[in-house]
């Protein structure tokens, strides 16, 4: 047993965490903040990598430490009932509910969307079908794509991006941060920016994720929590690093093409048009090829991992191939709602999985030192699921948000909760919660 990685195996669990975190789906939202938030643009992308960067990291360092094998397991500490709940919840959002249909909508709207035309639903229902039987049949046999995909496709699309990133640079599109940021980015321009890091999923998911971290950290030798800790950090900074310069090219690029098309595009259509715009119509097929086989490759992996999960966690007589046919059905189906619908209809749910993620993380964090104390756990997800609800009612469609009902609820979190407005109304209950359990942990020793 040894207490470290060579310098060569951080850079493989490097590589390794980048490969499960950007898919390209992470493509579609940095464009869109760069074109969006005008002269904002640096406070925004700031707040952007830090919790689409940022908080993934810690994540996967926080199950390290915290010696969690699962995502159920680091939940657990709060009872078995949350951790069931926030599993099933976060699976399904990480898979058929939202990301898993991102993957045929991105893809079908950098593709086909420019040839067709802007609501050809019927393409995109044929596309839709064709992408989930394919992704339906490697991920039932479970055979090579994936490994084949992850070692020569992801490179050659990170090799194309940097082409284009490089054209950027070399000739732009026009100025960087130059325009007017819409509505949305005038105010609190870096709040805003970590809020649209949470589209990118990648704190959650990072709970699922590090599981795999970990093993291959442990594979290579290293057992110690403490020290799959560090070693976990060491190789969360090559990603960091990799993400980051990844993320930040592509809002410069979103914030360049402004000058070139009409503003209020979602991601996958900046990308087509940039693509177009420096390489031509080859230049448009070779990224079309390559963002379906990314897309393809992601598809395969959340159907596979959920289908997992489901099987195992769940006790119902329903088998792995079962869950696969289930979730290639529903992801179909919510695919051919269109990419922007999705996006819109999932980040309710988005607003109220990230806070507690977010405790989860800290909470695993500290677990070194307070351990994994159930009246801790709870206490402190309890006032931070309460302070969520707010944030997930605020973003509802504007049709209920805007009620009469829920207008008078909401109204008590404006009053009330600090930070509301900004999207960071649950840190204060999520510290006071923590306050009291961290209280009652204390005097529970005390008398003992």
């Amino acid at each position: 047993m040894k207490n470290k990685l060579s310098f060569k195996e951080v850079l493989l669990v490097g590589s390794l965490l980048f490969g499960l975190y950007f898919g390209a789906g992470n493509l579609i939202f940095p464009l869109e903040l760069g074109q969006r938030s005008g002269f904002n643009l640096t406070p925004v992308t700031i707040g952007f990598l830090i919790s689409g960067v940022g908080l993934p990291i810690l994540g996967i360092v926080a199950t390290g430490l915290s010696d969690s094998q699962s995502l159920f397991d680091s939940a657990k500490p709060a009872g078995n009932f949350f951790a069931y709940f926030f599993t099933i919840l976060l699976y399904l959002t990480i898979g058929p509910g939202f990301a898993i249909p991102r993957t045929a909508t991105v893809s079908y709207e950098v593709a086909f969307k420019e040839i067709f035309g802007a609501n050809d639903a019927v393409v995109l229902l044929v596309f839709s079908l064709v992408f989930f039987l394919i992704a339906f049949y490697f991920a039932v046999k479970e055979g090579d794509l994936i490994d084949t995909i992850g070692k020569y496709m992801t490179p050659i699309f990170l090799i194309l991006l940097a082409i284009i990133a490089i054209l950027g640079l070399v000739k732009p599109m026009g100025p960087l941060a130059s325009v007017e940021p819409i509505d949305k980015y005038q105010n609190s321009p870096f709040t805003v920016g970590i809020i649209d890091g949470y589209n990118t999923l990648d704190a959650p998911a990072s709970l699922a994720f590090a599981v795999l971290i970990i093993s291959a950290i442990k594979d290579l030798g290293v057992k110690n929590p403490v020290d799959i800790g560090r070693e976990t950090l060491k190789a969360g900074l090559v990603c960091l690093v990799g993400m980051g310069v990844v993320y930040t090219s592509l809002a410069f690029l979103g914030s360049a093409s402004a000058h070139i098309m009409d503003g209020g595009e979602n991601g996958a259509i900046i990308l087509a048009k940039i693509a177009s715009h420096y390489l031509g119509s080859a230049g448009h097929i070779l990224l079309s090829l390559i963002v379906f086989i990314a897309c393809l490759k992601t598809a395969i992996g959340l159907i596979s991992a959920c289908s997992e999960m489901f099987s195992e966690v769940l006790s119902f007589k329903i088998s792995y191939k079962q869950y696969c046919i289930i979730f290639s059905i529903v992801s179909f189906l919510i695919a051919n709602l269109g990419l922007s619908r999705i996006i819109s209809l999932s980040l309710p749910v988005l607003m109220f999985l990230y806070p507690l993620s977010i405790a989860i993380i800290f909470l695993s964090m500290i677990s070194i030192k307070t351990g994994k104390k159930e009246i801790i756990y709870k206490w402190t997800l309890a006032f931070t699921a309460l302070a969520a609800f707010f944030d997930l009612l605020v973003n509802l469609p504007e049709s209920l948000s805007k009620s009469t009902f829920i207008t008078s609820i909401l109204s008590i979190a404006q009053r009330y909760l600090p930070g509301f407005e900004l999207g960071f109304g649950w840190i204060v209950p999520a510290i006071i919660g923590f306050i009291i359990g961290y209280m009652i942990d204390k005097s529970r020793k005390k008398v003992k």
